[in-house]
């Protein structure tokens, strides 16, 4: 193995349970998801109700999306659509709103029939992609810090995962072509790109992104790129890496309703590509889920069919709501690194005099009142995330009020 290069398993979690051992001795979880326990976000949510802290750390509303959009899901289960198993690919009016919103925000056209697949979210699009794309030993890029799923799905289709590292520079993270054009090798089959990128909130620029696809077509690799922030871009703008040259016929775009109507619960994701990658991906997915979500695809359908004016207000929201905890977290006394977009916010906790972001995370809820989470858990090299820590801003403004009032309590300013 290159030097430098990571190899699933080792993501976050506790799996003690999980490597009890059988009678003959064989521990009881699959080798290649050794070390991967409960995910960090339940983790953290769990002691948030066992605290009663105000819960920044797991990335989901705290108030559902369009009233209109919740009355097409239940308009829907009343007329009798989706009850029953939808088509394997997704129902037609779904794919084809799909295919009206590529074209409509970034210029691509897509066949609804033949280049569009509905997913049980973007977390089985990016399991599906993998286990469809992938043969055990090749080497899948991806960049670090890292959701957490990326690991597992890694691990779960037998590759092995080359972090390339996402470093903070002027308030802001950045990525080192030159470091990913090294980290390619004769194995590489893969990149894993994901921008906007959570948790670091960096937004790649329209030059990194045609350097990462003139990277792709001359090593001829694929590429699956996580876009389920698109719309919540606050500085610059997203560009999908499906649509610079050379890389629509290898490039599988996954995005989701979830994060951009605020119905995190409905799992309604899907991809975009080719007809020869959707029918990979689908063989896949066909035997994870089969179908999910019947009645909320046809509500997503009208979703995002929704005039350019509900894009506008929900980034404009979201955008003073950055503010508005960025603001309070740097008056604690966290380095803040603002983010361009999704809706986190990644701080660095040394300038509080604390080095260990896992620690600090534990302790917090006791201390103040609040969660968040430990960047550390999304990297193979720890030690560049050991002191960051991740906060969620997708709350009503009253709560986020009241969580930068007690995060102050951190720096004994409360």
């Amino acid at each position: 193995m290159t030097a430098g290069h990571a190899a699933a398993p080792g993501a976050p979690g506790t799996a003690d349970a999980a490597r009890t051992e059988s009678g003959e001795g064989r521990p009881l979880l699959n080798r290649r998801l050794a070390g991967f326990g409960t995910t960090i976000f339940a983790e953290m949510s769990a002691l948030a109700v066992r605290t009663g802290a105000i819960n920044l750390g797991q990335g989901f509303p705290d108030t559902d999306g369009p009233e209109e959009v919740r009355e097409a899901a239940v308009r829907a289960l009343r007329d009798g659509r989706g009850n029953q198993y939808p088509p394997g690919p997704g129902i037609p009016e779904l794919r084809t709103a799909v295919a009206e919103h590529q074209q409509r925000f970034h210029g691509l056209r897509y066949d609804p029939d033949t280049e569009v697949l509905v997913t049980a979210g973007a977390t089985e699009a990016i399991a599906a992609s993998l286990l469809a794309l992938v043969e055990p030993g090749d080497e899948v890029i991806a960049l670090e810090p890292y959701y957490d799923s990326y690991a597992a799905s890694i691990a779960m289709a037998g590759g092995t995962r080359v972090p390339v590292t996402l470093r903070p520079r002027d308030g802001a993270y950045h990525l080192d072509l030159d470091e990913l054009r090294d980290a390619v090798t004769d194995r590489t089959r893969l990149l894993l790109l994901n921008t906007p990128h959570n948790p670091t909130g960096t937004v790649l620029r329209r030059d990194e992104l045609a350097a990462v696809a003139e990277l792709c077509v001359e090593r001829d690799l694929l590429a699956v790129t996580d876009e389920v922030y698109e719309h919540l871009v606050f500085d610059g703008a997203h560009h999908p890496l499906a649509g610079f040259p050379g890389m629509r016929e290898r490039t599988v775009t996954i995005s989701s309703s979830g994060k951009t109507f605020s119905f995190t619960g409905w799992k309604v994701g899907w991809i975009t590509g080719t007809p020869a990658l959707v029918t990979a991906v689908r063989a896949a997915k066909q035997y994870l889920t089969f179908v999910s979500a019947g009645p909320f695809q046809y509500a997503v359908a009208e979703a995002l069919a929704l005039p350019d004016s509900y894009y506008t207000d929900l980034r404009e929201g979201l955008r003073r709501r950055r503010d508005l905890l960025a603001d309070g977290l740097a008056e604690a006394g966290f380095a803040v690194h603002r983010p361009q977009g999704t809706y986190f916010i990644t701080t660095d906790i040394r300038p509080l005099g604390a080095t260990d972001g896992v620690a600090f995370c534990l302790a917090l809820p006791e201390r103040v009142g609040v969660v968040a989470v430990p960047t550390q858990v999304f990297y193979d090299h720890a030690a560049e995330g050991a002191p960051y820590v991740r906060f969620a801003f997708c709350k009503r403004e009253d709560v986020l009020e009241e969580a930068a009032r007690r995060l102050r309590g951190v720096a004994g300013t409360g």
